[in-house]
Order: C-alpha cells, then structure tokens, then sequence
C-alpha cells in the first residue's frame, strides 16, 4: 500500500491556480450591467411618455 502512494505523480497542470481560474464574476458583472441598461431604458421610455401626454390639451 505505502508503494501505491509513491507511485502517485502529480502534474501541475491538474490544478487551476487563482490567477488561471476562470473569471465568473464577469457574468455577473455582465449581468448586472444588462440589468442596470434596462432600468435605464424603462425609466427614460416613462418619461417619454409622460412628457407625450402632457404635450396633449384635453380635460376631464
């Protein structure tokens, strides 16, 4: 048994260091970024459209 432990040979290449692990927090990032851009949008149409029906003379 104490033989099958020393025949054990490691690569470095098995293991993702800090610096080669892929970047996840990008997706959020991403994400978040998509998220913020539509708040945006929703937010500027809304005030387009008020801004159009204010531009209407009408009473009721």
């Amino acid at each position: 048994m104490s033989k099958a432990k020393a025949d054990i040979e490691l690569d470095d290449d098995d293991f993702i260091e800090e610096d080669d692990a892929p970047d996840t927090d990008n997706a959020a990032s991403t994400k978040s970024s998509l998220t913020k851009r539509r708040l945006i949008d929703n937010y500027l149409e809304e005030r387009r459209l008020q801004k159009q029906l204010s531009d209407f003379d009408f009473d009721f």
